[in-house]
C-alpha cells in the first residue's frame, strides 16, 4: 500500500474518536508535524476532514455523506444471496432471507430444499410475526419501547398447540432471542415444520435482516435442525461481514 495513502487512512480511525491537535495526529502516525500537516490539507480539501476554529481536525461532512450514500445503495439480498446458496447445498434445506418492513416481516430471497418434500412459501409473503424465527430476530432487535408496543397491538394467532399465546409471552420469547443470538420455530406456525434463524447485522450492529433454514420434521427433526445452529451462525456472521465491509476475523 502507498505509505501516504496508509497514513491518511490512519487518520480516520483517529478523529472518528474526537477532533485532535495537528500534534496528536503527528504523533498517532508516528511522522513528523509537517508530513501530518501535508496529508490534513488534502483530506481537508477532499472534505473528509475539518479544520476547526480552534486549530483541531474533525471528521468531514463528505465522509458521512458517502457512507450514507453506500449504505443506501448496498442491497442485503446482492450481498446474502450466494451465502444462502451455500447454505443450502451444504444442508439440502430450504433458506429465506427477511426484511422488516413496517409492521410486517417479509422473505425477500429463498433458496429451495432439494428434498422432495419441503415447506411452502414465497418470496415478497409476509412470515408469520409471533412465532417465525426470522420475525423473531429482527423484532427482538428493536428498542425496547417499540419493541413492547408492537407485541401489545399484533394479534397471536393459533396456528398449533405451540403458538406463542400472548403479548407477555412473546416479549419473553424476544428477551431470550436478544439474549441467546439466534431464534426457532419448532412447529409454532406449522406443525410438520422446524426452523432456525441468525440474524445479519450491519456496521452499527444493528440487525438488518434475518435468515433461515427450515425443514418438515420427516426430512430432520428438531433435534437435527438445531445441530446445523454452528452452520448457521457462521453464515450469518459472513453476510454481516461482507456487508458492513468487515475484514473475516482471525
Amino acid at each position: 500500500m502507498s505509505q501516504s495513502v496508509e497514513r491518511a487512512l490512519g487518520i480516520l480511525p483517529l478523529l472518528a474518536g474526537g477532533p485532535a491537535g495537528l500534534g496528536e495526529v503527528a504523533d498517532a502516525l508516528g511522522v513528523h508535524k509537517s508530513t501530518a500537516l501535508r496529508l490534513l490539507r488534502t483530506l481537508h480539501e477532499h472534505g473528509f476532514v475539518y479544520r476547526r476554529p480552534d486549530g483541531r481536525y474533525r471528521l468531514g461532512a463528505r465522509l458521512f455523506a458517502l457512507a450514507a450514500e453506500a449504505i443506501e445503495n448496498l442491497d442485503v439480498r446482492e450481498v446474502a444471496h450466494p451465502h444462502l446458496l451455500e447454505l443450502n447445498r451444504a444442508t439440502g434445506h430450504t433458506v429465506h432471507l427477511a426484511l422488516h418492513q413496517d409492521d410486517e416481516v417479509v422473505y425477500v430471497d429463498k433458496v429451495d430444499s432439494r428434498y422432495p418434500v419441503r415447506m411452502y412459501s414465497r418470496i415478497g409473503r409476509p412470515v408469520a410475526l409471533t412465532v417465525a424465527a426470522v420475525a423473531k430476530l429482527i423484532l427482538a432487535d428493536l428498542p425496547e419501547a417499540e419493541r413492547r408496543a408492537l407485541a401489545h397491538r399484533i394479534e397471536y394467532p393459533r396456528y398449533t398447540a405451540r403458538s406463542t399465546p400472548d403479548a407477555a409471552a412473546f416479549l419473553r420469547e424476544l428477551d431470550l432471542v436478544r439474549e441467546q443470538g439466534w431464534a426457532a420455530d419448532f412447529g409454532g406456525h406449522e406443525e410438520s415444520v422446524n426452523c432456525l434463524g441468525a440474524p445479519v447485522r450491519g456496521p452499527d450492529g444493528r440487525v438488518v435482516a434475518a435468515l433461515s433454514v427450515s425443514a418438515p420434521g420427516v426430512v430432520v427433526p428438531a433435534d437435527g435442525l438445531l445441530g446445523l445452529l454452528p452452520q448457521v451462525l457462521r453464515t450469518a456472521e459472513a453476510i454481516s461481514q461482507d456487508y458492513s465491509g468487515v475484514q473475516e476475523r482471525a
